[in-house]
C-alpha cells in the first residue's frame, strides 16, 4: 500500500502547526484581529462523531427542498454555508444533531418551527494510520472515537516479528475540539508506548486515537541462528534471549556438531567490523560457562565437526554396498 500521500500531508500539517507557533510567540505585537466563529467542544469521554474539514454532508429541510443541499464539504476553516443565511456556519466539532439544530435556529427567523436534518456522506477529516510490524497495513477513516488496542485490532495486530514499543505520530489537527484544560490529548508531536501494557487495555498505554495519527510498531531486532542445527532461524529479540535457548529454538543440534566451538559473530555498535565470540555449549550445560545473552544481530554459527563428519560419510556410502554382496560360508 502506497503511504506517501498520506504522510506528505501529515508533513504539511506539521509544518503549518510550526508557523502558527511562530506566529503566536508575536501576537501580543500585532494588530487587533477579528474574532474567530464560536466552536463547540466535545465533553471528554463523548465518543459521539464531530464534524470536521472535509467531511461532506447531506442537509435537508422538511418541506423546503429549495433549502435543503446535497454533498455540502465543510471547509478548511470548518465552516459551510445554507441559502438565506448570510454568515457562514460554524459544522465542525459538532454531531450531527447538534450542526441540525443549530440550523434550524437560524431559519426560524423565516420559517415557523423547521425541521432540519443533517446526514454525514462521506467522513474525510478523521483519516489515520497503521504501519510497521502489523498483520494489515492500513489507512483507516474514523466514523467515531477510538482507542489504540481497538484500532490495533482493525490491522489484525501486532505481527510475530513486532518489538515491544508502539509509537504514535501526532500531526496537529486543523481544528480542534478538544474540552478546553483537558489532558487526554497529547501536546507532543510524538509518543511511546510499552506493547505489552497496550495489548492488556492499560489506560495509561491505551489513548484515544486523534485525526491525522500515524501508528507505528517497529520491529524487534534480530538474532539469527545458522549452521548444524535442525531448523536455522531468525529471532526476534522481545525478551534477553541466552546461546542455548537460541539453539533449542532452532531444534538443536545436528549430529555431528562441533559443541564447544560455536562462534557468536557480533558486530561492534557504530562499526563496520565485527567480532567473533566462542562458546563452549557443554560447559554451558554443565554450568561451567556463562550462558551468553544475545545481542541485535548476533549471529550464531555451529560448525560441524569435520572428522567424524567424514567417518560417518564413509560408512554411510560403504553399509549398503556390502549389504548387497552375496554370503558365503568358509568352513
Amino acid at each position: 500500500m502506497n503511504l506517501t500521500p498520506f504522510f506528505s500531508a501529515s508533513l504539511i500539517l506539521v509544518a503549518s502547526f510550526a508557523s502558527a507557533a511562530a506566529q503566536q510567540t508575536t501576537a501580543s505585537n500585532a494588530p487587533p484581529q477579528p474574532a474567530q466563529p464560536t466552536v463547540t467542544y466535545a465533553a471528554d469521554g463523548d465518543n459521539r462523531y464531530r464534524i470536521g474539514p472535509g467531511d461532506v454532508l447531506d442537509i435537508r429541510i422538511l418541506n423546503r427542498p429549495n433549502l435543503s443541499r446535497e454533498a455540502v464539504r465543510v471547509e478548511g476553516n470548518g465552516m459551510i454555508r445554507m441559502p438565506l443565511i448570510d454568515s457562514e456556519i460554524m459544522a465542525a466539532c459538532k454531531t450531527e444533531g447538534e450542526l441540525a439544530k443549530e440550523i434550524s435556529e437560524k431559519y426560524t427567523k423565516f420559517y415557523k418551527n423547521p425541521q432540519v436534518d443533517v446526514f454525514i456522506k462521506e467522513y474525510k477529516s478523521k483519516q489515520v494510520a497503521v504501519i510497521g510490524a502489523v498483520n494489515q497495513q492500513s489507512r483507516f477513516e474514523l466514523q467515531r472515537r477510538i482507542r489504540l488496542l481497538e484500532l490495533l485490532t482493525y490491522a489484525s495486530g501486532p505481527s510475530p516479528k513486532a518489538g515491544q514499543t508502539i509509537n504514535i505520530v501526532h500531526s496537529p489537527p486543523a481544528l480542534s475540539c478538544a474540552l478546553p484544560g483537558a489532558t487526554d490529548g497529547p501536546d507532543v508531536p510524538f509518543t511511546s508506548y510499552k506493547l505489552s501494557e497496550t495489548m492488556m487495555g492499560l489506560p495509561d498505554a491505551n489513548p484515544w486515537i486523534e485525526a491525522g495519527d500515524i501508528i507505528t510498531l517497529p520491529e524487534a531486532p534480530q538474532a539469527y541462528v545458522v549452521g548444524n542445527v535442525v531448523a536455522p532461524l531468525t529471532i526476534p529479540l522481545k525478551e534477553p534471549i541466552t546461546v542455548s535457548r537460541a539453539i533449542a529454538m532452532a531444534g538443536g543440534l545436528k549430529q555431528d556438531s562441533k559443541k564447544d566451538k560455536i562462534r557468536i559473530v557480533r558486530q561492534e555498535t557504530g562499526s563496520t567490523t565485527s567480532k567473533e565470540l566462542l562458546v563452549d555449549l557443554s560447559a554451558i550445560e554443565k554450568k561451567r560457562a556463562e550462558d551468553i545473552v544475545l545481542m541485535p544481530n548476533d549471529i550464531i554459527d555451529v560448525p560441524l565437526s569435520s572428522g567424524k563428519s567424514l567417518l560417518r560419510s564413509l560408512i554411510s556410502g560403504v553399509v549398503p554396498n556390502v549389504a548387497s554382496l552375496p554370503v558365503r560360508v568358509i568352513p
